[in-house]
């Protein structure tokens, strides 16, 4: 059974968010705190919180934490705030803030494997040496 947490209209953009939730997806639980105490994007104190909310959640749940995954780690677009910049002659430069909504489910279970690409091998035959 998957506990989930989130953390709705976190005052950073969704695109700089998607790059902290994809450095933690399907690590450990101990692996992505690590992990997200030594990255320097700001996003990661607010994944740090979810993931915490989340084990507590989970151990409300009665699981075992030391078997937690994260199994979901994802970001969608929350409201923007529209500002505007004034500029000269009366003209005025629109400021989009925008806000995200960050979702965080951890899930028991072993660490899943993460897929490699190989390397597509060429239909030529050898050279032949002479």
């Amino acid at each position: 059974m998957a506990f989930t947490s989130t953390h709705r209209f976190a005052r950073i953009a969704p695109r700089k968010a998607r790059l902290v939730a994809d450095l933690i997806r399907g690590k450990g639980i101990a692996d992505a705190l690590t992990a997200l105490q030594f990255s320097p994007k700001r996003a990661a104190v607010m994944f740090s919180k979810a993931i915490r909310a989340a084990v507590a959640n989970a151990e409300e749940g009665d699981a075992d934490v030391a078997t937690l995954i994260v199994s979901e780690s994802r970001v969608d677009e929350g409201p923007t705030i529209k500002r505007f910049q004034q500029k000269d002659r009366g003209r005025s430069h629109p400021i989009m803030k925008r806000t995200s909504h960050i979702v965080v489910a951890v899930d028991a279970g072993s660490a899943r494997k993460t897929k490699t690409k190989t390397k597509a091998r060429s239909k030529r035959p050898a050279k032949a040496s002479a």
